[in-house]
């Protein structure tokens, strides 16, 4: 059979964020653009990834809050919980938000949707079963899966991973998960909230790249969900036996389980792409670019999670912005220059973005200062009942601002203030100066910065200079 021949200006391996982005963005400008995609329109992110997870999480945390209203003076007993419908609440909201990433929508900007595996077969040329497609420059965007460690009978075991979880319609009795990073959390205690026995194992720390003692408030509301976490082991061997599944410790305990997920960490794709063909280089944590996202063959980009810079959504789409700023406006950008949040969405959830003090102090030792300001000095957060966590600023000299950190409820959302702030480059003075309505969660992060300047705006020298003023007036 003979395949198309086709020419572009842009062609895209992967309907993930990144590759959705830059390609939309090149079609706007006009430019010929072939996007391949072998599986699902919108990546990992929209079909089993954060999608899915937070509608899941929304339903938990309603449960919760039904369990929890008594605290309030609302008395409403143990909720009911209809894991088919929770599910079906989980599917509307991927239908709800697939137009946006749908190929028809692509197909209506002009971009050219191959919906088969592509592979490279020379520098600058990509086939697939039907097409041949050269092309002037090109973004891999084939993403990451569920890395799988290599473990004593877990193979043998019909485990989940985030794609396969979706598809359960009954409640697990006892969910045992293997990992204790966002994932792994944030499904940890959706099922706990709606009925499962959890077990969340994690090798090392958990939620271990944020703060520490963030970490210990959302420790404690995992606890008060009756989850158990064990940290810093691993697990000896998996065994199946009928519908149970025996996980043995190293010191001899075995728990029963009836679902294991495995949550321990990422692994780029990139294995049926032909790599060697274009001149790519790639490692474990995925393909080696520079801070434009450049690879090894200058022709060829790579962008979202198989760049190895993070795996995050909206850095992805940050990373599409970058290359088409590079490559379509001549506006040199380097992927590093926007500083990207990071959350969890437990409850309490945890939001960061910068460094961590641990890192700051590394760095930049005894220039490094630390303002917290704790939630149960919020008014909003006492008036709710919910006085959890708190703000963290770290920062650096001149009270340039390094990182922010918040523990508690709606922290995603108050770190978007932090966000935009360090975008524009701004000090912790820049924290202090709008005004914010009140009672709000927000204002933490403002309460924080103006303790940063105490010292000063209330010092010895602040008040002769008041009370030179009143005498004079």
């Amino acid at each position: 059979m003979s395949r198309e021949n086709i020419k572009a200006d842009l062609c895209i391996i992967g309907a993930g964020a990144a590759g959705l982005v830059t390609a939309a963005g090149a079609a706007m400008l006009g430019r010929k653009v072939v996007l391949f995609e072998a599986r699902e329109m919108g990546g990992d992110c929209l079909n089993y990834g954060c999608v899915p997870s937070k509608a899941i999480l929304a339903a938990a945390h309603a449960a919760h809050t039904v369990r929890s209203a008594a605290k309030l003076g609302v008395k409403a007993g143990e909720p009911a919980i209809d894991l088919p419908a929770v599910m079906a609440h989980v599917r509307d909201a991927i239908d709800a938000i697939e137009p946006n990433d749908s190929q028809e929508r692509f197909e209506g900007l002009g971009v050219r949707i191959i919906r088969e595996w592509a592979r490279f077969t020379s520098q600058d040329t990509v086939e697939s079963d039907s097409v041949v497609v050269k092309a002037k420059r090109f973004v891999i965007a084939s993403g990451t899966r569920a890395r799988i460690p290599h473990l004593t009978g877990l193979s043998d075991i019909p485990y989940l991973t985030n794609e396969t979880i979706w598809q359960l319609d009954t409640l697990p009795r006892h969910l045992f998960i293997l990992g204790g990073g966002p994932i792994g959390c944030e499904l940890g205690q959706a099922f706990a909230r709606l009925g499962a026995k959890v077990t969340i194992l994690e090798a090392n720390r958990l939620l271990g790249q944020f703060e520490p003692e963030h970490v210990e408030t959302v420790r404690s509301a995992l606890l008060a969900d009756g989850i158990r976490i064990i940290e810093g082991w691993g697990v000896e061997r998996f065994e199946r036996a009928d519908d149970a599944i025996t996980i043995t410790m190293p010191d001899g305990e075995a728990i029963d389980a009836s679902h294991v997920l495995v949550a321990a960490g990422r692994e780029p794709v990139f294995d049926t792409l032909g790599l060697e063909a274009a001149g790519v280089e790639a490692g474990v944590t995925g393909i080696r670019c520079d801070d434009r996202l450049r690879t090894a063959n200058k022709r060829i980009y790579a962008a979202g999670d198989i760049a190895g810079k993070g795996a995050l959504t909206h850095l992805a789409g940050w990373h599409g912005s970058v290359i088409l700023r590079n490559l379509y406006y001549g506006v040199p950008t380097k992927q590093s220059s926007n500083p990207i949040p990071g959350c969890v969405y437990t409850s309490p959830g945890l939001a960061q973005i910068g460094l961590t003090e641990k890192r700051a102090r590394d760095a930049q030792g005894d220039k490094v200062s630390v303002i917290a300001w704790p939630f149960h000095d919020n008014d909003r957060a006492i008036a709710e009942g919910d006085t959890a966590g708190g703000v963290k600023l770290v920062l650096g000299k001149g009270g340039k601002i390094l990182g922010v950190h918040v523990a508690g409820a709606r922290a995603d959302d108050i770190g978007a203030l932090a966000a935009v702030t360090m975008a524009k480059g701004g000090s912790v003075r820049d924290l202090t100066s709008p005004v914010l309505a009140y009672p709000t969660r927000g204002e933490a992060i403002k309460r924080a910065a103006g303790k940063h300047f105490e010292p000063v705006v209330f010092g010895p020298f602040a008040k002769a200079w008041a009370a030179l003023l009143s005498a004079m007036h």
